[in-house]
């Protein structure tokens, strides 16, 4: 996309970063008259939004709020989110025809493609006559009297606003940077330590290896973290992988997991283990194996009883004794391991931490420090679930931001 306007120029709002909370603020500034910048180092627009669900875009979640988000200040992002909701993002793709379809727990998907989000997101900020400079690099922003100076790649660009709308460090091959975590400490706000989020876990090679022949095995499962507050849970589905574990129940609990603490999965969701192996044990001539892969996958059943309970399997259920019987499947029921770390930002979806937030206006998502420079999306410590949640944060943040600048 080639840049557009004077080399040397100036705007009422610089946004960098064209992204889905970038494109949402530039496009709604605009549409309020003011002369806004879209600025994107990236060659092809969006990348992340292409690549997301599938190349379908899961572009929402229908139930978003405040509780599906982690934050070092939770109540942050209530404003933002109860001023602009899942309601008024449909309306918004509505008015554009484009079809969508819920998918599971919420999640609304494009029928087609990914790229009918882009569109609409580009025809938006045409509407509001947004400037482009793509690709472009910033390679300073300087503040003064009169507002930023932006030196950038294309030319020089003040601006009397700068928004930061770069995200976070997850995907690196489609252009992730740490940019808008280097601006935020440039101009001394403070960052939450990022992490990877939203990420596979992995485990120790060695005490991995009993599961190594379950990799792609998946089944839904209960799994839990930590206590008291900081306790967190979901019911999704599990992918076993040759590293560790994997599928939304492990990127869901990913982002609530503390290095050093175990995690603890229920491998039977609502059947009664304990109960239903005595009752098989009456009169059972099948092996603890047979009986198993009737309440969970064969595969599974058969490696779990070999790492945990070597020979156990291969055993007449009517020979073995409750208290074995109690054992298996209690370890089945509260499967507690530990992992050694996550695949990093490499895999992750989002990330973990940022910007403060503490620093920022909730209503407008500017640096309470630094009149005129305003964080949006990602690059703000907003994370939210897996499931749409993350392009709800940016629509609602690009939106305040717009509102406000």
């Amino acid at each position: 996309m080639a840049a557009d306007g004077p080399r040397d120029a100036a705007f009422d709002v610089a946004v960098i970063g064209a992204g889905a909370a970038g494109m949402m603020c530039a496009a709604v500034a605009g549409q309020r008259g003011r002369r806004v910048v879209l600025i994107d180092h990236a060659r092809r627009l969006a990348e992340k939004i292409r690549i997301s669900g599938g190349g379908r875009c899961n572009f929402t979640n229908r139930d978003a709020g405040p509780a599906n988000f982690i934050s070092g200040n939770p109540h942050f992002c209530r404003s933002a989110l109860s001023r602009y909701t899942p309601r008024d993002f449909l309306a918004l793709v509505a008015r554009h025809r484009i079809a969508w379809h819920e998918k599971h727990r919420g999640q609304l998907f494009c029928d087609e493609s990914s790229e009918d989000i882009i569109r609409m997101l580009r025809a938006e900020c045409d509407a509001g006559g947004v400037a482009w400079r793509m690709p472009c690099t910033v390679e300073s922003v300087e503040r003064g009297d009169a507002g930023f100076m932006l030196r950038t790649s294309s030319g020089a660009i003040g601006a009397e606003r700068v928004v930061i709308a770069t995200g976070g460090l997850p995907v690196a091959q489609i252009g992730a940077s740490d940019f808008g975590l280097r601006i935020a400490r440039q101009f001394g706000l403070k960052i939450v330590e990022p992490r990877p989020a939203l990420v596979p876990l992995t485990f120790d090679a060695a005490s991995w290896q009993p599961f190594v022949p379950l990799a792609g095995v998946a089944l839904e499962v209960d799994i839990r973290t930590g206590s008291g507050r900081g306790a967190a849970s979901f019911r999704e589905d599990l992918l076993f992988t040759h590293r560790g574990l994997s599928g939304p129940a492990v990127l869901q609990i990913s982002s609530y997991w503390q290095p050093g603490e175990p995690i603890v999965i229920d491998l039977a969701p609502d059947v009664d283990l304990v109960a239903d192996l005595l009752a098989a044990k009456a009169g059972g001539r099948q092996h603890l194996a047979n009986v198993l892969a009737g309440m969970v996958p064969r595969r599974l059943a058969e490696q779990w009883l070999a790492a945990a309970h070597p020979g156990l399997g291969e055993q007449r259920i009517a020979d073995l004794p409750d208290k074995a019987l109690r054992q298996v499947a209690e370890g089945m029921k509260r499967w507690t391991l530990t992992p050694s770390g996550t695949e990093g930002y490499r895999k992750a979806e989002v990330m973990r931490g940022g910007v403060d937030t503490r620093g920022l206006d909730q209503q407008t998502m500017e640096a309470k420090a630094v009149p005129g420079l305003h964080f949006i999306g990602e690059v703000v410590d907003v994370t939210g679930w897996l499931g749409g949640y993350n392009f709800q944060w940016a629509w609602a943040s690009g939106v305040a931001c717009g509102q406000a600048v």
